[in-house]
């Protein structure tokens, strides 16, 4: 049995907001050191992360009111806050970005446009249309959040960004979240379940999902690194590049992307089935940022 799996799993964890504090002070771009591409792989985090996770926030804002059980809505309540909190931690990475050779404004207006427009609200939209709307973007939610369950397990366990020596605040930043997605993982797809569960609909949504991810995360990845101002070959080819960093351990490989994915195409499929509570909920309580800002 693994370690994290040792750990007794709980039964119940309640979600609550975790204040954090990071100083970003000499952060390189580059912050895995030799690996451009890994490093804006995973920055487009930020890219996308801030906007969308306030669409996460405004999405299950609108849906409370529709909530007809209470642990589940304490848990929403809980979702949202983190959700809130982890758009601004990453937020505050972007705003140094672009004070620091990295202009990243055209790419967060497509990103924007995306969430705002795209997947906003209709205001022609009215009664049980409107409420539609609003249960096939949950979905949507459901299945982005499969896969930040399953990436935030990736990244608890990938040694192979320790033995580069990755900056230790942006890997605290990437393991603080990818705890806590792990940690609400089930939150999304079981509002979903509470307010309509349709299995088409479900993996329609995913399959949605999943395509505007990946195409959004290699746009933005060949964006960062085109406009990274220190960097000076920016011919990198994409798929090679990924697949020479998922052999270093520092980026997910193909059978880390596609196995969890095809999970969520189970009819009984649940997304505890992803990570482990304990070991989130265990990094969470050592997290440098999380620490910093209890002892503020």
């Amino acid at each position: 049995m693994s370690a994290r799996r040792a750990l007794r799993e709980p039964e119940k964890v309640a979600l609550h907001a975790r204040e954090v504090v990071f100083d970003w002070a000499g952060l390189p771009l580059q912050w895995i050191p030799g690996e451009p591409f890994a490093s804006h792989v995973i920055n487009v985090l930020h890219v996308l992360l801030p906007e969308g996770e306030r669409w996460f926030v405004r999405i299950f804002t609108d849906a409370l009111p529709l909530i007809k059980d209470e642990r589940l809505r304490e848990e929403v309540i809980g979702f949202i806050g983190q959700e809130g909190m982890h758009a601004n931690a990453h937020q505050g990475v972007l705003d140094y970005f672009d004070t620091h050779g990295l202009d990243t404004k055209e790419m967060v207006g497509e990103v924007e446009h995306v969430f705002q427009r795209l997947l906003g609200d209709r205001d022609e939209l009215t009664g049980k249309a409107a409420e539609e709307w609003l249960v096939e973007r949950l979905a949507l939610v459901a299945g982005i959040e499969h896969m930040t369950a399953f990436l935030g397990n990736w990244i608890l366990n990938s040694p192979g960004l320790d033995r580069l020596r990755a900056d230790p605040r942006m890997l605290d930043l990437v393991r603080w979240h990818g705890a806590e997605e792990v940690e609400h993982r089930h939150v999304a797809y079981d509002l979903f379940d509470h307010l309509d569960g349709r299995y088409v609909r479900r993996i329609r949504a995913y399959a949605f999902a999943m395509t505007g991810i990946i195409y959004l995360w290699a746009r933005s990845a060949r964006y960062l690194v085109q406009h990274d101002s220190t960097l000076a070959e920016k011919d990198l080819p994409f798929l090679r590049s990924w697949v020479a960093a998922a052999r270093k351990g520092i980026l997910p490989g193909v059978r880390g992307m596609v196995l969890p994915s095809l999970r969520y195409f189970k009819p009984t499929y649940h997304p505890r089935q992803e990570g482990s509570t304990s070991q989130a909920v265990a990094y969470l309580a050592t997290s440098p940022a999380a620490r910093a800002a209890d002892g503020r």
